[in-house]
């Protein structure tokens, strides 16, 4: 089975834009994603921008932790979304029934602020 590779906004952003200025033209479903892609990677949803280098580091550093390991796809929500607040991160993780502590959800809260502050 091959790995799956998780990207941000951002990226999906530059991608379509590129492939837009390289075809002329976008299906209706590409205009949809990259306008999607364009309000997501802004700083109208969260108030923070999406930036490739910040989530590729924090993706990395999320997976080294020993309870999000298993699932890379609530890492790549957590470097995506950057919550910083212990219910914020609780409600991402409940989606995979991953149970941890407040001490736990704060070191991951710690390591996102060091890569997004």
């Amino acid at each position: 089975m091959s790995e799956r590779e998780f990207i941000d906004y951002a990226t999906v952003r530059d991608l379509l834009a590129s492939a837009n200025q390289r075809r002329g033209e976008l299906s209706y479903e590409q205009i949809m994603a990259l306008q999607h892609a364009e309000w997501a990677a802004s700083t109208n949803r969260g108030g923070m921008k999406t930036d490739p280098k910040v989530f590729t580091a924090l993706y990395n550093d999320l997976t080294s932790n020993e309870k999000l390991v298993n699932n890379p796809e609530i890492c790549a929500k957590l470097a995506e979304l950057t919550p910083m607040r212990v219910s914020d991160v609780r409600v991402i993780i409940s989606s995979k029934r991953i149970a941890m502590d407040t001490s736990e959800i704060e070191d991951i809260i710690t390591t996102i602020r060091q890569h997004v502050l």
